[in-house]
C-alpha cells in the first residue's frame, strides 16, 4: 500500500518547509513538491494541509509490563496498551522493568514488547531491571543482547536510591562492559540505562567507573536527570564532558514542590548551558508508579506515569520556554533514537521507518499516527 501526505508542513525534525512525502509499505519513499505516484499504484492520500508532519515520538522508558508495586500487591500497574501509546504520538519504545523483578518478569516484558510490536509499533526491551547482579533471561548479558533480536540494552539498573541494590563502581563497569561487547557482536548500541534516585552520591558511580574502567561516557543513559536540582547541575557536567542524558517528562505537584524540574524547564536549562540537543532526550516512565515516599522511605501516595507527557511537554518547552519546536522535537524522536542506535526512527528521511505523526499547528498534539507505514485517527 502506498500513502501519500500532501501540503504538510514538514519537520524532519529539522523543518523542510511544506512537502509532499510518499510512503511504500512501511518505509518513506520520497520526499518532494508535488509528488505524482503512477496511476496504477493503488495509493491513499492524506491531506496535512495546516498541519504539522514530524516523526513518530521514540520513547526511552516505557513500563510496557506495568510497574509499581512500591506499596504493595494492590498498588502495581497495569501493562501498556497499544492504544495508549498510538493515541500518544509514541511510535518506537523501549521497554524495561523497575522495582519489582520478582512478581513481573523479563519474559513477560519480552512478550509484551512483541505483543506491541505485533500491533503495529516498534517495541524493544531491556535485559535487567533495577537489581544488580542483573537477572537476564540467557543467564549473562552478553548471551542476552546478541541471542535475542528484541533486546537492544541493559535497564534500568538503579543508583542514588533507596530501592537500589548499591552496587559498587566494578559492578556497574562490568555491566557496562558487557553491553558494550554485546552490542558490537550484534550490531546494537547496548546502551545502558540508569535510574537515578535522589541520594548526595548522584552520577558520581558513573564518573568513577568512566575514569576507573576506561568505560565510554556514550554507554550510559542516565534518566530522570530533572528531579532534583543537585541533579541537574551534575547533568549537565555529564552532558558538557560528551554523556547522554534523559529527563523524565511525568510528574506531579508533589515532585515539583520536592524540587523536581518539569522536563520542558530543564531541557531549556540544559541547551542553555550549552549541552547539545543530540545528549538529550526526554521519556516519559510509561504505566510506572509516581510514588510519592516519606523521610523514613514508606510510600505514602502514588500515580501513574502517561505516555501523553511527552507531548505536553513538547508543547510547554515551544511555547512557554521558546525553544524552536525542531529543537524540542529532537528530543523525543532522532536524540533517542541516536542513543539507542534506531537508526531508521525518529527521522523523516527516504529509506527511514514509516513512523509519521500529523499534529495541530496551534496544540502541537497528535491528530494522526502513523506506524510502520499503517494509519490510525
Amino acid at each position: 500500500m502506498f500513502t501519500l501526505i500532501r501540503n504538510a508542513q514538514v519537520f524532519a525534525p529539522a523543518p523542510l518547509g511544506i512537502c509532499d512525502v510518499l510512503l511504500a509499505g512501511e518505509k518513506i519513499a520520497a520526499i518532494g513538491h508535488g509528488l505524482h505516484p503512477n496511476s496504477q499504484l493503488n495509493c491513499r492520500e492524506l491531506d496535512g494541509k495546516g498541519l504539522l508532519l514530524t516523526p513518530g515520538f521514540v520513547d526511552s522508558l516505557v513500563h510496557i509490563s506495568g510497574g509499581g508495586g512500591e506499596g504493595g500487591f494492590a498498588s502495581r500497574t497495569t501493562a501498556l496498551k497499544a492504544e495508549q501509546a498510538i493515541a500518544a504520538g509514541v511510535t518506537s519504545l523501549i521497554g524495561a522493568l523497575g522495582t519489582d523483578d520478582i512478581t513481573r518478569s523479563l519474559r513477560d516484558l519480552l512478550a509484551c514488547a512483541r505483543a506491541l510490536s505485533a500491533s503495529g509499533l516498534s517495541a524493544y526491551a531491556l535485559t535487567g531491571s533495577y537489581r544488580v547482579p542483573i537477572r537476564t533471561i540467557t543467564g549473562n548479558v552478553r548471551d542476552d543482547i546478541v541471542l535475542i533480536p528484541d533486546i537492544i540494552g541493559v535497564g534500568e539498573v538503579a543508583i542514588a536510591d533507596h530501592r537500589s541494590s548499591r552496587p559498587s563502581v566494578h559492578e556497574l563497569a562490568r555491566i557496562a562492559a558487557d553491553a558494550h561487547v554485546g552490542g558490537m557482536l550484534a550490531g546494537k548500541r547496548g546502551t545502558v540505562l540508569i535510574h537515578m534516585g535522589d541520594d548526595e552520591e548522584g552520577l558520581s558511580l558513573l564518573n568513577e567507573a568512566c575514569m576507573q574502567h576506561n568505560i565510554a561516557i556514550q554507554q550510559w543513559l542516565p534518566t530522570h536527570i530533572n528531579r532534583q536540582r543537585k541533579l541537574m547541575a551534575q547533568g549537565i557536567q555529564w552532558g558538557l564532558r560528551g554523556g547522554n542524558v534523559d529527563l523524565t517528562t511525568s510528574t506531579t505537584p508533589d515532585f515539583i514542590a520536592a524540587g523536581e524540574v518539569p522536563a520542558s524547564l530543564a531541557l531549556a536549562e540544559l541547551l542553555a548551558a550549552g549541552v547539545p540537543i543530540e545528549r538529550i532526550s526526554m521519556s516519559s516512565d510509561g504505566q510506572a508508579s509516581l510514588p510519592l515516599f516519606d523521610a523514613q522511605g514508606q510510600l505514602i501516595s502514588s500515580g501513574v506515569a502517561s505516555l501523553s507527557t511527552l507531548s505536553q511537554s513538547l508543547r510547554e518547552a515551544v511555547q512557554q520556554h521558546g525553544i524552536a519546536l525542531e529543537t524540542a522535537l529532537a528530543s523525543i524522536t532522532k536524540s533517542p533514537a541516536n542513543t539507542w542506535g534506531l537508526k531508521l526512527k525518529g527521522r523523516i528521511e527516504v529509506g527511514a521507518d514509516a513512523d509519521l505523526l500529523l499534529l495541530d499547528a496551534d496544540t502541537l498534539s497528535p491528530l494522526t499516527t502513523i506506524a510502520r507505514g499503517r494509519i490510525y485517527v
